[in-house]
C-alpha cells in the first residue's frame, strides 16, 4: 500500500492494505473517485478533509491534539472469473442489486466452496464477504431441495440484519430463512425448525437450545450441508474457547446423522486466520482467502491526543474531545458515527453534543441519535432509514455496530479510545466511507499506556501486521463442561479424542471419578437435567452469581464466581441494557447480587490485592541478563475497595474500602527474575527496587493486549521484591485472568522481548515526571499505585533488554485434570 504521511515518523515501513469501504456488494466500478478528498454529507454538503483539519487547527479549542495523519489512497477493485456461471435466478437477484461483476476474493471463495473446500475469507469491512458464502449456499440449496445450512453470528442484532439481506433474494432457500435465537417466540420455534432451510443463530442457542435437543432437529442435521461462521475474529479468549467446543459438539452430532458439512467462515483481518479457523472448528484443512480486491475510497486517518490539563501528566477526557469533533462535523453536514467503549459514555457524548449544538442554535442538535444493539429491529431500521435519507447526521454507539450491521452511508468515524485490537479499530474506522466514498476516521486517545503508545508510535499501528486470535479449547475448566454436554447429547467413545484433543482422556477419568460420567463401554451422562444450562460459555467457571433487580425481582444476568467481587461488589455500578444499576447488597452464601436502577454521575473501578504461588514450570529460556519462564501458578486475589470516578472527566470522587473474602484459582503465568547483581546495581543508582518492578508490571500488562488479542481484564500481574518461589529474587509475573488460562501467557512468553520493548517505549516517551495513567499507573492497582519508580523501570528494562533473544522450541503444555 502506498502511504502518504502528513506528519513525520521515524520510519516508512510498508503499512497494511487499505481497508475497503464499499457496501456489501460488487458494483460495476464506473464511478470516478477524485484524488482530491471530500466528505459528502447530507444535502450534498462537501468538505475537504485537509480544509476541515485546518479549520480544527484554527479553532480556539485546539491545543495541538493532532499527533499524526495517515492518508490512505484510493484502491481500485479487481474482478475475477467463476469456474462456471451462476444459475439464472441468482444472476437476476444480483443484477437487481446492481451487482454486475464479482471481486477476485469473492470468486475464489465461491470456486472453493463449489469444489467442496472449507474456507475462511479475511478481508476488510464492507468488502462483500457476505456474498462469499451466500452465493454458494443459495446455489447448493437450490440444487438440492433437502439441503440445509446453519449461519452462526456472534450477536442477535447481526443475525437479524443478515436475515434481511437474505430475504431480499427472491430465491426459495433465502425466502425460507429464519432466525432461531432467544427472541424467537416459543410457539414459533417448532415451525422454524421444520420449515426453514437456512437458520441464523448464535453460539448460545447452539449450546443450550439446539445441540441438547438434536433428536428434534434430526431432519435438519441429516441434511446439513453448510455451517457458516461469520466474524470469527470475535471468537477469542474464553468465549472463543467455548465456541470451539460447541462447534466440535455440532460436528459429532452431524456425523451421528451421517452428514459432513462444509464450514464457510469470514473474519476481519487477523494475523493467523488458518490457525484460528483450525483451532475454532477442529478441521485440519481450509482455504485461506486474504487478498482484499474490493474498492476503497480515500481515507484520512487522524490520531487525536487530548491535551494535558495539569502538571501530573493527566489529559483531558476523550469523551469531551469526541463531543468537540462530533459537533464540528455535524454542523457541516457530515454524517458521523461515534464509537464509545460503554453505553453510558455513548449516551453522555450524545447528551453533551446536543447541549452544545442547542447553545449554538444549530438545527443539527435534532439530527443526532444513539444506536445500540438492544434496540428492536424496527427501531434500528428506522434509524438506518433516517440516515440513508439524510434526516440524521450522527449516531453514537458502543462497539455493537463494529460488526457487519449496515447502518447506512456514513462519512466520518470517531473512535473514542483504542478498542483493544488493531482489527477492531479498522472495523470501526471502516464503518465510514462505505460505497467507495472518501472518508475520515479519528482515533481519540484515552489516558492509558496503549492509547498513548499509539499516539507516539503511529507506525506501530499502520505498519505492523494484525494481532493473533488466541483460543485454547483444551483448557480443562472449559473442556470438562462441554464433555458433560457432549455425553448428554450422545455417549462418548474413547476414540473421540480426535475431536476434543489429547486431554480428553484425563478429563474423562476425572469426570468418571467425580460421578459426572459412568463408563459402560462408552461414557454416559449420569445426571438428570441437561448440563448445558450449567455451562456459562462466557466464563471458565461453572460457579456463578445471579444478578437480580430488587424492584422487579427479575434476573438481569450472571457473573462467574472468579470475577464476581470485581463486577458486583457492594456499591459497584453495573451496566445492563444501556441502563446504570448500583449493587445494593451482595449475598455471598446465596450467590446473589441485588441491584437497583440508579442514574449516577460516576462509574466504579475495583481495587484488589493479589498473591501468586508458582506450582510447575513448563518451559524456560535465556532472556537478556536473566531467564524467562512459563508455567502453572495459583493466584489469590482479594477486592479491597473501589473508586468512584466521575463520568466524562474520569476524576476520582472517593475511595470506598471493602471487606470481601479471598478468591483462589489456578492458571498460567509468564515470569522473569531480576538477577541479584542487577538489583544491587539498580539500588546503587538510587532507584527504588519495589517501585521499579511494580512500574514494569503495570507497563507490561498495559501494553500486552497489543500483542495478544485479549482484553485488559483478561490478564493480571504480580511483582515481588523477594519472591519465595524464585530463590527470593525480585520477580515479575503476568498471568491469565481465567482459571486454567487461555493461552495469553504462552503468547507473552513467546514475544516477551517485544512486549517489554514496547513497555520501555511507553515509559520513555511519556512526558510525565514520576508516572501517570499513560505509562505506569494502573486504575485497578490495589496499592493505589504506590510505590512506583518510573525512572527505575526505564533503567531496569534497558539493562534487561541489552542482549535479549528469543527462545526456541515449542511450548509443551501438559494435560490438566479438573477437580472432582
Amino acid at each position: 500500500m502506498r502511504r502518504i504521511l502528513l506528519t513525520p515518523v521515524k520510519n516508512d515501513a510498508p503499512g497494511p492494505r487499505s481497508r475497503a469501504l464499499d457496501r456489501e456488494a460488487s458494483f460495476e466500478h464506473n464511478v470516478l473517485i477524485e484524488n482530491s478528498f471530500s466528505l459528502v454529507g447530507a444535502g450534498a454538503v462537501h468538505l475537504r478533509a485537509n480544509e476541515f483539519i485546518e479549520e480544527l487547527r484554527r479553532d480556539t479549542n485546539y491545543r495541538g491534539q493532532i499527533s499524526h495523519i495517515e492518508r490512505i489512497p484510493v484502491r481500485v477493485p479487481a474482478y475475477g472469473p467463476l469456474e462456471r456461471p451462476l444459475p439464472d435466478d441468482i444472476q437476476a437477484a444480483l443484477r437487481s442489486e446492481g451487482i454486475l461483476r464479482l471481486y477476485v476474493h469473492q470468486t475464489e471463495a465461491i470456486n472453493a466452496a463449489r469444489r467442496g473446500k472449507n474456507f475462511v475469507v479475511v478481508t476488510s469491512t464492507a468488502s462483500g464477504k457476505t456474498l462469499c458464502y451466500n452465493i454458494p449456499v443459495l446455489e447448493a440449496l437450490s440444487d438440492d431441495t433437502n439441503a440445509r445450512a446453519f449461519y452462526v453470528y456472534p450477536t442477535k442484532a447481526l443475525a437479524q440484519d443478515q436475515l434481511g439481506k437474505l430475504k431480499s433474494y427472491p430465491i426459495e432457500p433465502a425466502l425460507r430463512a429464519a432466525t432461531y435465537d432467544g427472541d424467537t417466540p416459543p410457539h414459533l420455534r417448532g415451525q422454524v425448525r421444520r420449515n426453514s432451510r437456512i437458520i441464523l443463530t448464535n453460539p448460545d442457542m447452539l449450546h443450550i437450545a439446539i445441540l441438547p435437543y438434536h433428536t428434534t432437529w434430526a431432519h435438519f442435521f441429516r441434511n446439513l450441508k453448510y455451517v457458516v461462521i461469520d466474524e470469527i475474529h470475535t471468537y477469542r479468549g474464553v468465549f472463543g474457547s467455548h465456541v470451539a467446543n460447541i462447534i466440535r459438539r455440532l460436528r459429532r452430532i452431524a456425523a451421528r446423522y451421517r452428514s459432513n458439512p462444509q464450514f464457510l467462515c469470514a473474519s476481519a483481518t487477523i494475523a493467523n486466520p488458518a490457525e484460528h479457523m483450525r483451532a475454532l472448528t477442529g478441521l485440519d484443512e481450509a482455504v485461506v482467502i486474504d487478498r482484499d480486491t474490493s474498492p476503497a475510497g480515500e481515507k484520512y486517518f487522524v490520531f487525536w491526543n487530548p491535551p494535558l490539563i495539569g502538571k501530573d501528566g493527566g489529559r483531558k477526557s476523550s469523551n469531551s474531545e469526541a463531543v468537540f469533533l462530533l459537533t464540528r462535523l455535524v454542523e457541516r453536514g457530515v454524517r458521523t458515527i461515534v464509537f464509545a467503549q460503554a453505553r453510558k459514555s455513548a449516551e453522555l457524548i450524545l447528551r453533551y453534543a446536543k447541549q452544545s449544538l442547542r447553545e449554538e442554535s444549530s438545527p443539527a442538535a435534532e439530527k443526532i441519535m444513539s444506536y445500540r444493539a438492544g434496540y428492536r429491529p424496527e427501531e434500528r431500521r428506522e434509524i438506518e432509514r433516517r440516515l440513508f435519507k439524510g434526516e440524521l447526521l450522527g449516531v453514537t454507539s458502543t462497539n455493537a455496530l463494529e460488526l457487519g450491521v449496515d447502518v447506512g452511508n456514513l462519512d466520518a468515524s470517531i473512535i473514542t479510545g483504542f478498542p483493544g485490537t488493531i482489527a477492531s479499530t479498522w472495523q470501526q474506522a471502516g464503518r465510514a466511507g462505505r460505497r467507495e466514498l472518501a472518508s475520515l476516521a479519528v482515533l481519540v486517545a484515552q489516558d492509558n499506556p496503549i492509547d498513548q503508545f499509539l499516539m507516539r508510535h503511529p507506525d506501530y499501528f499502520f505498519g505492523r501486521t494484525h494481532e493473533r486470535a488466541i483460543i485454547d479449547p483444551e483448557n480443562p475448566y472449559l473442556l470438562a463442561g462441554h464433555v458433560l454436554c457432549a455425553a448428554y447429547e450422545l455417549p462418548i467413545e474413547n476414540e473421540e479424542v480426535a475431536i476434543f484433543g489429547e486431554r480428553l482422556y484425563e478429563v474423562l477419568a476425572a469426570l468418571g471419578e467425580s460421578g459426572g460420567l459412568s463408563y459402560r463401554g462408552r461414557w454416559y451422562w449420569t445426571g438428570g437435567e441437561y448440563p448445558a444450562r450449567q455451562v456459562n460459555i462466557r466464563s471458565t467457571s461453572s460457579d456463578s452469581y445471579n444478578i437480580v433487580d430488587v424492584d422487579t425481582l427479575s434476573l438481569l444476568g450472571t457473573v462467574d464466581a472468579t470475577n464476581a467481587f470485581d463486577t458486583v461488589h457492594p456499591g459497584a455500578v453495573y451496566l445492563h441494557g444501556g441502563e446504570s444499576y448500583v449493587v445494593e447488597r451482595l449475598e455471598i452464601s446465596e450467590r446473589v447480587a441485588y441491584i437497583h436502577q440508579a442514574d449516577l454521575p460516576y462509574y466504579t473501578v475495583p481495587s484488589s490485592q493479589t498473591w501468586l504461588a508458582k506450582k510447575e514450570e513448563l518451559e524456560s529460556k535465556p532472556f537478556g541478563r536473566t531467564r524467562a519462564h512459563v508455567g502453572d501458578v495459583e493466584v489469590t486475589t482479594q477486592v479491597v475497595g473501589y473508586r468512584q470516578k466521575q463520568l466524562f472527566t474520569d476524576a476520582v470522587i472517593k475511595y470506598v474500602p471493602l471487606d470481601l473474602p479471598e478468591v483462589k484459582f489456578p492458571t498460567q503465568s509468564v515470569w522473569f527474575e531480576v538477577p541479584q547483581a542487577l538489583a544491587d546495581k539498580l539500588i546503587g543508582r538510587g532507584f527504588d527496587l519495589e517501585g521499579t518492578i511494580h512500574a514494569i508490571e503495570h507497563a507490561a500488562i498495559g501494553i500486552l493486549p497489543l500483542f495478544a488479542m485479549c482484553d485488559r481484564q483478561d490478564i493480571g500481574g504480580v511483582s515481588h521484591p523477594a519472591h519465595p518461589d524464585v530463590s527470593n529474587l525480585p520477580a515479575i509475573f503476568i498471568y491469565d485472568g481465567h482459571p486454567g488460562g487461555v493461552g495469553i501467557s504462552q503468547t507473552a512468553y513467546g514475544r516477551l522481548d517485544e512486549v517489554l520493548e514496547a513497555a520501555l517505549k511507553a515509559i520513555e516517551d511519556c512526558a510525565c515526571e514520576s508516572g501517570c495513567p499513560s505509562c505506569v499507573q494502573s486504575p485497578k492497582c490495589g496499592n493505589n499505585n504506590q510505590p512506583l519508580d518510573k525512572a527505575g523501570a526505564a533503567f531496569l528494562l534497558r539493562e534487561l533488554l541489552k542482549s535479549s533473544r528469543k527462545g526456541t522450541g515449542r511450548l509443551n503444555k501438559p494435560m490438566y485434570i479438573p477437580a472432582s
